[in-house]
């Protein structure tokens, strides 16, 4: 009797399975020249056995020279036969699962670029990673390999069985008494197949984000010794790895001699029962030796249809992460609204944003008006909500509560395309992509730009400057995130890439704070070409670099406290004229060491 857990179980599994079936079954003529090239092999096996069954009698018996003759090219004939077939098959399957691979990987990476900013803010994306690698190519065991012996093997058990019972129903039915023992252990290996299939996928995410984290953090591991450290963390989730993979290896190398030994059971009783003449209906010698081939021949693929259990439960595992991954919920479209190119006048309206209940508000009650056109500068201390209140405006997030408004009207009116080809953002932490500095400018949807706009912008942002001095100039390949510019390099990179985007919208988000002063000069010089006839919205962390704008708006734990032009912040004596001496007098300071 099945606990209700174990029917979920299987329920759950079964339509893993049907939905990964569905992916195959988009390749039907494919499939079935396989399944018929499976039943040709099949069918091979069963005929072998026939001509063992001929060769005995003709040969051994009764002496006919005339057949002995023709023995070898039937042989021959049924070998070539079955290679073929095998081939066909084999390759087939293998085609199919490549195919059902590269769809799904395709289905994956396009939901990794769908899915909204929360999903990757409570995610590793080391198993995101291990979800596209790894856990796919579990899928494709099932998919190819799986199936592949499932069909070959279970139709040349089938074949056999039917001449077996063709040649003696007594013997036969000596043999299907271990059929139900069978079953049964298969049963109780496919519980421990499946866990601990899933424990590997989710061991095989934490051995990525171990080695990711140590990739991408590589100057920082070197620079504190951290390299004991890692290499201990690394070790802990390589032997989880590791010792999952025995268990499973274990239960896998358990299922096959238990499997031989029913079946050895099964011939043993045959062999007892055929010297019986009572029991055994008379067969001749012949009849017999072709038995007996035929229950020798069920045993290897009766093996492996045991085997197939291992790849066929971590299939169904992998399938379930990725399917849970592919369901789950992307990116708000957007309304209906329409907009060519916006005049850039925001509101925030009230608005209050959280990441998270137990973690407190974030932003509380917002109330800011920005013309368009206006340069507004945005600043406080770590953690007074900056980034979080200008990440509002391409709706990475959407407020709490409130709302934030772009020519007077919701940004959920409009359609999420449409509204972020308003925006343009400049970051401190600049990403590039492993391409020629020109196709970085002219990125995504700026990418059929000419040849003449990209080198305008790239001009206007002073990257013309060092690319003169490349061999390639602009078809210069930056390598992975850009590592073979300077920062200073990328910026400008990044700065050019949104004056070719020419939006109405701008956020600069502390563009200049980690750069040399020659870097920063050039920078600024970009920045304000850049900045002309936009609505810019400038998070700083130096001050002085903020001095001339429009307004500055000063936050201090979610809220804002101040707001007004430099010269104004300063006279009143505030939250800004204290960040203001406090920095700058660190300056001071640090000129003095100097």
């Amino acid at each position: 009797m099945k606990t209700s857990a174990e029917q979920v179980q299987i329920d759950e599994a079964g339509k893993v399975y049907r939905r990964l079936w569905s992916y195959s079954g988009a390749y039907r003529a494919v499939f079935a020249a396989a399944i018929l090239a499976m039943a040709v092999y099949a069918g091979s096996q069963t005929g072998f056995v026939y001509i063992t069954k001929l060769v005995t009698d003709q040969s051994f018996v009764e002496k006919d020279m005339q057949f002995i003759r023709w023995v070898p090219f039937m042989i021959l004939g049924v070998f070539f036969i079955r290679g073929i077939a095998d081939y066909v098959a084999t390759y087939s399957m293998s085609w199919v699962g490549r195919q059902v691979i590269k769809r799904m990987r395709e289905q994956v990476f396009a939901k990794f670029l769908a899915l909204p900013t929360r999903f990757y803010d409570q995610s590793s994306s080391g198993a995101l990673l291990s979800r596209l690698t790894f856990n796919i190519e579990q899928v494709a065991q099932a998919a190819s390999q799986v199936l592949t012996t499932l069909f070959k093997d279970l139709l040349t058990i089938v074949g056999l069985v039917i001449y077996m019972f063709w040649v003696s129903p007594r013997l036969s039915l000596f043999v299907l008494v271990v059929g139900p023992l069978i079953g049964l252990i298969i049963r109780g290996l496919s519980k421990r197949f499946r866990r601990y299939s899933t424990r590997i996928q989710n061991s095989m995410g934490d051995v990525t984000q171990a080695a990711e984290q140590v990739l991408e953090a590589h100057k920082v591991v070197k620079v504190f010794n951290g390299e004991a450290q890692e290499i201990e963390g690394f070790e802990r989730v390589n032997e989880k790895n590791r010792r999952l993979n025995m268990k499973l290896a274990a239960a896998k190398a358990a299922s096959g001699p238990i499997i031989q030994l029913m079946a050895a059971i099964g011939l043993s009783s045959v062999v007892f029962v055929a010297t019986r003449e009572d029991l055994s209906g008379g067969m001749s010698v012949g009849e017999f030796v072709s038995f007996v081939g035929a229950m020798l021949l069920i045993m290897a693929p009766l093996k492996h249809l045991t085997n197939i259990n291992g790849p066929l439960q971590q299939g169904i595992a992998a399938g379930q992460s990725i399917f849970e991954l592919l369901d789950a919920p992307g990116e708000d479209e957007g309304g209906a609204r329409r907009v060519e190119r916006a005049r850039g006048e925001l509101e925030f309206r009230d608005v209050s944003f959280l990441y998270q209940e137990e973690k407190g508000a974030v932003l509380r009650d917002i109330q800011l008006h920005v013309a368009p056109g206006e340069r507004l500068a945005i600043v406080g201390r770590s953690g007074s909500g900056k980034s979080t209140l200008v990440s509002l405006i391409p709706r990475f997030y959407d407020p709490t509560a409130g709302a934030v408004l772009l020519d007077g009207h919701d940004l959920r009116e409009y359609r999420r395309d449409d509204l972020r080809r308003q925006v343009s953002l400049v970051s401190q932490d600049v990403k590039l992509f492993d391409d020629t500095i020109r196709a970085n400018i002219a990125y995504g949807a700026m990418r059929d730009a000419s040849a003449e706009e990209i080198e305008q912008a790239a001009r206007a942002a002073h990257v013309l400057e060092f690319t003169e001095r490349f061999p390639d100039g602009l078809e210069t390949q930056v390598g992975d995130r850009g590592v073979t510019l300077s920062g200073g390099q990328r910026q400008r990179v990044a700065i050019a890439r949104a004056l070719l985007k020419n939006a109405p919208v701008l956020i600069l988000d502390e563009a200049t704070s980690a750069l040399d002063t020659e870097s920063e000069r050039h920078i600024q010089q970009a920045l304000e070409v850049l900045m002309q006839n936009r609505t810019t919205l400038v998070i700083a962390h130096r001050l002085s670099t903020i001095e001339n704008a429009d307004r500055i708006v000063v936050m201090d734990h979610g809220r804002i406290v101040e707001m007004g032009s430099h010269a104004e912040l300063m006279a009143r004596d505030g939250a800004y004229s204290a960040l203001h001496r406090m920095q700058f007098a660190g300056e001071a300071g640090h000129r003095a060491d100097a």
